[in-house]
């Protein structure tokens, strides 16, 4: 083989490279744009009149999770299944982002953390690395971490609803997780630095629990919970 045939070659296995790279980019667009609309149904739950549609808009978000499903199962069909770390990098991040909504969604719902296999099946996909297209641990867990910055905001905008047992609740959830975060050894540098935001959100609803308790809200909540 000559130089030139050599470097021909070298060029055709470059292009095709880059066409399945563009298929896998054209379809997490659509992911990313889903992701925003399921994001949007879920904001919701800040505003004053919102805890009171939570259910509503868990079903609705619900919904267009079977939009991703659809096109998780159009970016399989995008590259071979043993090649997914050489591509991960392009839905790595929407991967992340779907996995704080569902887990989100799974906190509305029941105020318990979701696990790694709860988000797999919402999304349609595999734990197992050995099965194809899955849930990194490392995705799974920076997921998690974003849920627990929405929570933090949500304690907040909780009190401005006047809903003061919220709080609470969210505090005892969120200085669970940080237990458990402690236990890991964190070797991947985004999620270390992603769970050194977690300590400040941990600092944040603390203060607004806090709030309550010295404006004696805290505790009138709770004896109106046990009546």
């Amino acid at each position: 083989m000559s130089v030139t045939e050599m470097f021909s070659y070298i060029q055709g296995f470059l292009s095709a490279d880059q066409d399945v790279r563009e298929e896998i980019r054209k379809v997490v667009q659509g992911l990313e744009q889903t992701a925003r609309e399921i994001l949007t149904v879920l904001q919701s739950v800040h505003q004053p009149s919102g805890f009171k549609e939570i259910p509503s808009k868990c079903a609705k978000a619900r919904e267009l999770f079977c939009t991703v499903k659809t096109q998780i199962g159009d970016l399989k069909t995008k590259f071979p299944a043993e090649q997914y770390y050489r591509f991960h990098e392009h839905w790595r991040f929407v991967l992340q982002r779907l996995t704080f909504l569902a887990a989100f969604v799974v906190y509305l719902e029941s105020e318990n953390l979701v696990t790694r296999e709860e988000v797999a099946q919402i999304l349609g996909i595999e734990v197992v690395r050995e099965k194809g297209f899955h849930l990194d641990v490392e995705d799974y867990l920076a997921g998690v971490l974003i849920m627990a910055s929405e929570l933090s905001r949500l304690a907040v905008n909780s009190v401005t609803a006047g809903d003061y047992n919220r709080p609470l609740r969210i505090s005892n959830f969120i200085n669970d997780l940080d237990s458990g975060f402690r236990l890991l050894n964190l070797k991947n540098d985004p999620l270390r630095k992603r769970y050194d935001g977690l300590k400040y959100d941990v600092k944040k609803i603390e203060e607004v629990v806090y709030d309550l308790s010295i404006r004696g809200l805290a505790k009138e909540s709770e004896s109106s919970g046990d009546k």
